[in-house]
């Protein structure tokens, strides 16, 4: 690599951000952290711009980025700025080559469209931003000649497989799932688990959020809409299949038949740093796999009866319009108030259902339009959580 790739990480501070960060350390000839953000946890950021030298930090909630201001806790000539407004100034600065979202939730649309309108390269660690508003994104980065560079392991894993071949070749993906915490439980034991017994992900350390949806499956049914919009793909072509081991990330069916796969140990060290490299490969920062060890390799069809998020995701991906936006937003409320213990495991997709039954869907002319679906997704969610405990 000629020169370092100079990288703005948007979610320093989540598991996605940890990770990254120790690409970042181990490849300091090859990449270069200019900039870092995070919802809150200002230390933690005032500790990275420390390690990395970094010198422009954006903190997303108000008393925290006010709390970071007076704080004296950041390197002489630190640059920080606060709310989205800051996100996106970070993802438009001049020298940056490459953008990292990897916050969580819709917070990460703008930044991401505005790195793109820069021209930057945008490596996307977040599901929401693709389902929310894929068509406008994919416009943006065609428009401005900007590259899109998954960071999800599953839509990664496909990139990987699909370079040097027509996207006319391709019969079907498919994304693979572990299944989460209760993937072997007795499916009468369901009805009685606890966020905490959710969060105990067999393979991968990620958010809570991200875990239940691992649990639900919410995650693979948000994932197949995103293929859909990365590789240019019909709903019928975007399939999953339970993977407990969680080495196998894809699978590639080509029209003659033959299929291609991606391997690598779950760490997410492994597409953080092929996004941020390519093309180039370098050694990695997790040990490879060892298959003087590796027994078995399993797969299994998914029962849609167990985890009706899949098939939840089928119908809106098919439906189209702004329905991938209803579906996002009312797990995302759905997931809070399990994780606050206002519901019961079995009543997320209970309330994914409702609120897609009683939203009007049609096809989003523009991106306030797709705003303003998501928020009336969210109320018609809230509203049947209410109904749920009255």
């Amino acid at each position: 690599m000629t020169k370092k790739k100079r990288v703005v990480l948007l979610g320093a501070t989540g598991s996605i951000g940890e990770n990254a960060l120790r690409v970042f350390a181990a490849h300091r000839d090859s990449l270069e952290l200019v900039a870092v953000a995070a919802r809150a946890n200002w230390t933690k950021l005032a500790q990275i711009a420390h390690e990395f030298g970094v010198r422009r930090v954006g903190v997303f909630e108000d008393q925290a980025f006010a709390a970071a201001k007076g704080s004296g806790a950041f390197p002489a000539g630190t640059r920080l700025v606060g709310g989205l407004a800051g996100l996106v100034e970070l993802a438009q600065l001049p020298e940056a080559d490459t953008v990292l979202v990897a916050v969580v939730g819709t917070i990460g649309l703008e930044p991401a469209l505005a790195a793109l309108a820069a021209g930057k390269d945008l490596a996307l660690a977040n599901k929401e931003i693709l389902v929310l508003a894929g068509k406008f994104v994919m416009a943006a980065a065609r428009r401005h000649g900007a590259k899109l560079l998954p960071v999800d392991s599953e839509h990664n894993a496909v990139f990987q497989c699909l370079e040097g071949h027509a996207i006319d070749s391709v019969k079907r993906i498919l994304l693979t799932a572990s299944g989460g915490a209760f993937r072997d439980w007795p499916a009468e034991h369901l009805a009685h688990v606890t966020p905490a017994d959710a969060l105990k992900h067999p393979n991968w350390s990620m958010g809570p959020k991200v875990t239940v949806d691992s649990a639900t499956l919410a995650n693979k049914g948000l994932e197949l809409i995103e293929a859909q919009w990365l590789f240019n793909l019909k709903p019928g072509q975007c399939d999953a299949v339970l993977h407990p081991q969680s080495i196998v990330h894809c699978l590639v069916e080509f029209n003659d038949g033959a299929m291609l796969a991606q391997l690598c140990p779950p760490s997410m060290t492994f597409p953080i740093q092929h996004a941020l490299l390519h093309p180039e490969r370098s050694p990695g920062v997790a040990g490879p796999l060892d298959f003087t060890k590796l027994v078995s390799l399993e797969f299994r069809p998914v029962d849609e009866g167990r985890y009706p998020m899949l098939r939840l995701a089928r119908q809106v991906m098919e439906a189209g319009g702004i329905a991938p936006a209803a579906f996002n937003a009312a797990n995302e409320v759905a997931v809070k108030a399990f994780l606050e213990a206002r519901i019961p495991f079995l009543a997320i997709s209970h309330v994914v259902e409702q609120t897609l039954a009683h939203i009007t869907l049609f096809e989003p002319a523009d991106l306030p339009a797709v705003i303003a679906a998501d928020g009336e997704s969210r109320r018609l969610a809230e509203s049947e959580i209410s109904n749920l405990k009255s």
